[in-house]
Order: C-alpha cells, then sequence, then structure tokens
C-alpha cells in the first residue's frame, strides 16, 4: 500500500518585513547655543515674512516701506532745497511714527509666540537640548531686533541724507547716535510689551488686539489727561503723567538724557530727576517683560 502526500497549496501571503528603525547619529552635536541663534535667526525672518508665504510679507513689508518713505521725502526737500538742518530730529522721528510702530509689533508679536501656543509646538522646542530661557531669550530678541530694524532704517536714510546736504558730519553723527540709542530703547521696550500681550492667549486675533489696547489706548488716556493739565495750568503734573503710556516713557528719557525735544504739550518734558524715574520705569518694565514670559513658559505643556 503506497501513502501519498498531498502538495501544499500556493500561498497568497504577500507579506514583508520593512526595517524602519532609527539610524543613531554620530555627528556633532551643536548644543544649545546653535539652537537659540536659530531660533533667534527663524523668528526674526518670519517678522518680515521671509520664508513665509507670499501673502505673509505684504504687511511687514509695507510697513516698512511706509517708515522709510517719509524719510527719503525729508531727504530729498533738504537735498534740493540744500537746508542746514534737517526737517525733524532724529529722536522725534519714530515719536511721530509711533502708529505705523504699533499696526507692526501688533501684527507680528502674535505671530511670533501665538502660533506656537495655539499648535502645541512648545514642547517640541524644549524636548532638548534647547530649554525655556533659550526660548524666551530667542523670541525676546528677535521682536527687539526687528522693531529695531524697522525704527533704525530711516534714521540712516536721514543720515545719510544730512551728509548728502552737506552738513556738518559730526553734529550729525552726534545727533544719529542719540537716535539710535532712543529707538533701541523703544524696541526693548515695545517688544517685551507686545510678546507678553501676545504670549497671554493663543488666539492671534486677541493677541492683536491686546497690543493695540495697550500702546494706542495708554497714550490717548495719558494724551488726554496731559491736554486737560496743560488747559487748566497744571503743568507740574504733565511730566509725571507721561509714566502711564510706552510711548511717553520713550519720549521723557529721551528729553531728560538725549537733549531731545518733547512732544509734550508744554514742550519741556521732565527734567534729569523725573528722567531717572523715566529710565528706571523703562529698565523696570523691560526686565519685568522677559520675567513675565519666562513665568508664562514654565510649563512645557502650554
Amino acid at each position: 500500500m503506497s501513502t501519498h502526500t498531498p502538495k501544499a497549496a500556493p500561498t497568497t501571503d504577500t507579506t514583508r518585513i520593512h526595517n524602519i528603525g532609527y539610524r543613531s547619529y554620530d555627528g556633532p552635536r551643536l548644543g544649545r547655543a546653535y539652537a537659540r541663534r536659530s531660533l533667534f535667526s527663524q523668528s526674526l525672518r518670519g517678522a518680515y515674512g521671509l520664508g513665509r508665504s507670499a501673502k505673509s510679507k505684504v504687511l511687514p513689508m509695507l510697513l516698512f516701506a511706509v517708515m522709510c518713505v517719509p524719510a527719503l521725502i525729508l531727504v530729498a526737500v533738504a537735498v534740493v532745497g540744500k537746508q542746514a538742518k534737517l526737517s525733524i530730529e532724529y529722536t522725534e522721528y519714530a515719536i511721530y511714527l509711533q502708529m505705523v510702530i504699533g499696526i507692526y509689533l501688533a501684527s507680528q508679536a502674535p505671530q511670533s509666540v501665538s502660533r506656537d501656543l495655539r499648535f502645541r509646538t512648545v514642547p517640541l522646542y524644549f524636548s532638548r537640548p534647547i530649554e525655556r530661557a533659550d526660548y524666551v531669550l530667542a523670541k525676546f530678541g528677535a521682536m527687539a531686533s526687528a522693531l529695531f530694524l524697522l525704527t533704525a532704517s530711516p534714521l540712516l536714510i536721514l543720515w545719510i541724507g544730512a551728509l548728502l546736504a552737506k552738513m556738518d558730519f559730526w553734529e550729525q553723527t552726534a545727533m544719529f547716535g542719540q537716535g539710535l540709542v532712543s529707538v533701541a530703547l523703544l524696541s526693548l521696550l515695545f517688544g517685551g510689551i507686545g510678546l507678553v500681550m501676545a504670549a497671554l492667549t493663543p488666539r492671534r486675533g486677541f493677541g492683536v488686539a491686546a497690543v493695540i489696547a495697550v500702546l494706542v489706548i495708554s497714550y490717548g488716556a495719558v494724551s488726554t489727561l496731559m491736554g486737560i493739565a496743560y488747559a487748566t495750568e497744571n503743568t507740574d503734573v504733565i511730566p509725571w503723567l507721561g509714566l502711564f503710556s510706552p510711548i511717553t516713557l520713550i519720549d521723557g528719557v529721551q528729553t531728560a538724557f538725549l537733549g531731545a525735544p518733547s512732544a509734550f504739550p508744554d514742550g519741556g518734558g521732565p527734567d534729569s530727576g523725573a528722567g531717572a524715574v523715566y529710565l528706571l520705569v523703562v529698565l523696570a518694565l523691560i526686565a519685568g517683560s522677559y520675567g513675565i514670559l519666562m513665568r508664562r513658559y514654565r510649563k512645557v505643556g502650554l
């Protein structure tokens, strides 16, 4: 009796084994400093829409042009008219165009931090090697640098135009330096305030409204109170009212220490004693903004 072994039926199994494991990395570890610089660079570029969509570039570039065009016009008038001095002081330029600066800050500060909160990407930054202090420092530095670029560029145009008009080199350079000090302080103050307002909420619209409210409403209220004090001849209180608005704080500091003309109703501005208080308040607000941001980002899973 013979035995017959049946043939196995053909299989239709198409299973494949894929190796999707991660390969180890043996290259150089660039560390926290490199990560911090990269985040700073990305945030600064993003403040002008670089590396983003074309639509994202329109508003910041338009506002940058709006900041520079008046300087170009003033330079053209000075050169053609052979003026002995510019029609505006370097320290006055940012004060006159504060609304443009406020709109820029309101549009870009939420873009810098609110998106990370809304899409919950902050924990990814803090995974390693970057830490909370690195994130805050990079964002703060990038926002202040973007504002400085916005406010210092027209001053550079004014300085070059003054030299083309053959105005005194040393006088114009000294005044240009005073203007740079003023806008540097403004950039740190406004940048810190803008980021704090934007970091309070992941919703960009609320961040925009908060920044505009702090800058515009405070200035409007202070200006109104200053006007009332001037009309009722209570001029002694005017310098102290300026402590309650970011732009009047900068105005007071540069009036007291940089010899700038004041935009206060009486044209006097604070003296050196009151100016010291102004400077302390500005420095406290900058340090306080940094501290609030550090506290805001204390928890990784925001």
